[in-house]
């Protein structure tokens, strides 16, 4: 019995990995300890996953999904390494990692703490940005040199810190460098999204990730700014502030007449109290009116200009000011990119519009020819 047990330490004949340990692991090292593989030993790689060969410390050959019997010819770098001219006696020893290729999905991302952005309406802000992301290896031999080294169990959690200081500060700079108002934010997330991304990609690409999706839920301001913005908003709602008045006018000589207790000290009070809120209302609304409201209902919104642009060959749009800002931010769009929008003779280039003046200010015009 004992040389039996000893017999079977020695030998490995199937090496795969069922993945039941963990739904997170990312990398998992075959428990071979002081097991030998034999010659002719199955090596089972499935979907979703990658096996990688390493002799010393050195990486070796990479496996795709499939069924291998291991052989000199599908071992042709350890072979190499160990010195097999001629094919190789059994047993030997090897590291094998398997690296799990699939999608990990809604990994979180956040703020701590705000940021700030100077927004060309509001002035200095501070803002919160959050939302969520997925990875997947695209490079498995970078992943084990970069972040595995001889871990033998390698989980999302142990680089998720990484991971979220790297798109915090990376999204963060590319939100205060948008150029995008604030309050235009919210109507652009997909297009912020997709602009953090391409900004994320090159240091996931250097650890042997890929960056497939991310996505920015919602960019928050402070509580007092949003309550600031609430009454703004409030004021646009109200619009006649004469009609206000005397609608909570009506309403408290209602209330006071169906007060019958009260009678005519009722009525005066309610009186009273409507003009009383009516006229508080007034003077909190006074500073920021530009002028008296005329009676009547405010003018329509003005329509933003819709632009089209010719970009990669094709016409792209429409587009509005702050659309135009982040295609420019992006260099989609340049001074030589032709622009059209409704009542324009013909399609002109970005940098001849008059209008489009500003969206070019921080960018350097192209150098003279030699």
């Amino acid at each position: 019995m004992a040389f039996w047990d000893a017999l079977k330490r020695e030998l490995i004949d199937i090496i795969e990995w069922n993945q039941e340990s963990s739904s997170d692991a990312i990398a998992w090292r075959f428990p071979r300890a002081d097991n030998e593989i034999k010659n002719g030993a199955k090596l089972i790689v499935r979907e979703g996953q990658m096996a990688i060969f390493v002799n010393m410390g050195q990486l070796a050959d990479v496996f795709v999904p499939g069924m291998y019997t291991l052989k000199t010819e599908n071992l042709p770098i350890l072979s190499t390494l160990m010195g097999w001219k001629y094919g190789f006696d059994s047993p030997f020893k090897a590291e094998v990692y398997f690296v799990a290729t699939r999608r990990f999905t809604d990994l979180k991302w956040g703020t701590a703490n705000p940021f700030m952005l100077r927004d060309k309406e509001f002035g200095p802000l501070r803002l919160r940005a959050f939302g969520n992301y997925v990875i997947q290896v695209d490079n498995p031999a970078a992943l084990l040199r970069q972040l595995i080294g001889t871990d033998p169990n390698f989980q999302t959690y142990e680089i998720a810190a990484q991971l979220k200081n790297i798109i915090v500060t990376r999204a963060t700079d590319a939100l205060a460098s948008s150029g995008i108002p604030v309050l235009d934010m919210a109507g652009n997330l997909d297009e912020l999204s997709k602009y953090v991304r391409e900004r994320i990609g090159p240091d996931f690409a250097e650890m042997g990730l890929a960056i497939p999706q991310f996505f920015i839920e919602n960019i928050s301001l402070p509580p007092n700014v949003e309550e600031a913005l609430d009454k703004r908003s409030s004021m646009g709602v109200i619009g006649n502030l004469d009609a206000y008045m005397k609608f909570q006018t009506a309403n408290a000589i209602s209330d006071a007449a169906n007060n019958q207790s009260g009678g005519a000290a009722g009525l005066g009070a309610g009186l009273g109290a409507g003009m009383a809120m009516a006229q508080q209302m007034v003077g909190s609304m006074a500073p920021q009116q530009q002028a008296p409201a005329a009676p009547g209902m405010p003018p329509p919104l003005p329509t933003a200009a819709a632009w089209y642009a010719g970009i990669g060959g094709a016409q792209a749009g429409p587009f509005d000011m702050a659309g135009l800002q982040l295609q420019v931010t992006s260099n989609k769009i340049t001074r030589e990119t032709l622009v059209w929008k409704n009542g324009m003779a013909a399609w002109t280039p970005a940098g001849q519009v008059p209008e489009l003046a500003n969206l070019f200010a921080s960018m350097p015009p192209p150098l003279p020819p030699a």
